[in-house]
């Protein structure tokens, strides 16, 4: 996918988000060998020096050389201060290995309490995790001084390229009208259970390319009780049927569907025959009438919503799509 900075990102990514520190390093090397060259990165992940280790191993292997490989990492909600920016950026850096970014991302519009590395790392949700009763506090910073701040990096060549996580329409358009480089990429949820037209059209007409992240739907979410079990998009009759005329498996099956809206995809696994089943998504299509009976799932069903799982999980109050 070719960016507005004329920079082009690989469509199929392997996301490190819930990958266990254990696994991770190994599981980078896995997936370079089976070809994926898109690795998608967080601080708040709290994998980064492990993710590190096997970028080192799949380019000191010759497997890959760092121009060959793009890697995303995401400033986190306590580092929004414009002064927290670029240390931020020199811990993600230094854990990750790497000179240089591809892709830094703003993860959350939400601007939360600043918390020290030296103090906990990372820096997480609740400001005193000790205290009797534990919460996020919030710390206003506008997005124009934060963005400010990062585009800085790009200037001087930390990062090729910005863009923002889980941001909305009125915010992009206010992101945009004071942005001196605009947002190459977007990244929210997407599946066939959120499918956020008017969003990715949006995008589409703005230049602003789209990574959809939890493409698989409710998958990622069971294990955190965040979705039951009924609401995986894999079971569903449509996507069984188009599944059997192909011959492919369901997440292919919506994996394709995402790759021919025109989005990125970064699903997750640890497991090495779902990395090669994942990669399978480029050598089959799916046609105009599957397509739209996919898209017909769609119930606004957003997974990974901090409007409920602060409150549920951190004692706080914090919607953001409302």
């Amino acid at each position: 996918m070719t960016l507005n900075t004329g920079r082009t990102i690989p469509s199929l990514g392997l996301g490190l988000w819930k990958v266990p520190q254990e696994e991770t390093a190994g599981l980078i090397l896995q997936a370079a060998k089976t070809g994926y060259r898109h690795f998608d990165s967080a601080s708040d992940y709290g994998n980064e020096a492990d993710a590190g280790r096997g970028l080192q191993s799949v380019i000191q292997s010759g497997i890959a050389t760092r121009d060959d490989l793009w890697v995303t990492s995401k400033l986190w909600n306590t580092d929004h201060r414009p002064e927290h920016v670029l240390p931020a950026l020199k811990k993600s850096l230094h854990d990750l290995r790497l000179d240089y970014l591809d892709l830094y991302m703003i993860h959350f519009p939400i601007s939360l309490k600043y918390v020290s590395p030296e103090k906990r790392y990372p820096a997480g949700w609740v400001h005193d995790p000790d205290a009797a009763h534990p919460q996020m506090e919030e710390d206003p910073v506008p997005i124009r001084e934060t963005w400010q701040a990062m585009e800085e990096l790009v200037h001087a060549g930390l990062v090729g390229n910005l863009g923002v996580c889980n941001f909305g329409v009125s915010l992009l358009r206010d992101l945009k009208a004071s942005a001196r480089i605009p947002p190459a990429v977007l990244q929210v949820e997407l599946h066939p259970y959120l499918t956020q037209e008017k969003l990715l059209r949006y995008c589409q007409e703005s230049g602003i390319a789209v990574t959809a992240f939890s493409p698989l739907g409710a998958q990622s979410y069971f294990s955190l009780n965040m979705a039951r079990t009924e609401e995986s998009v894999l079971e569903t009759e449509v996507i069984r049927r188009i599944s059997t005329r192909l011959q492919r498996t369901p997440g292919q099956v919506v994996l394709r569907w995402a790759r021919q809206r025109g989005t990125a995809v970064i699903p997750k696994t640890t497991k090495p025959e779902r990395l090669t089943e994942n990669f399978g998504i480029f050598d089959f299509e799916l046609t105009t009438e599957e397509m739209s009976a996919i898209s017909s799932l769609n119930r606004n069903r957003r997974f990974n919503d901090p409007g409920d799982f602060c409150e549920a999980a951190f004692n706080t109050f914090f919607p953001i799509y409302e």
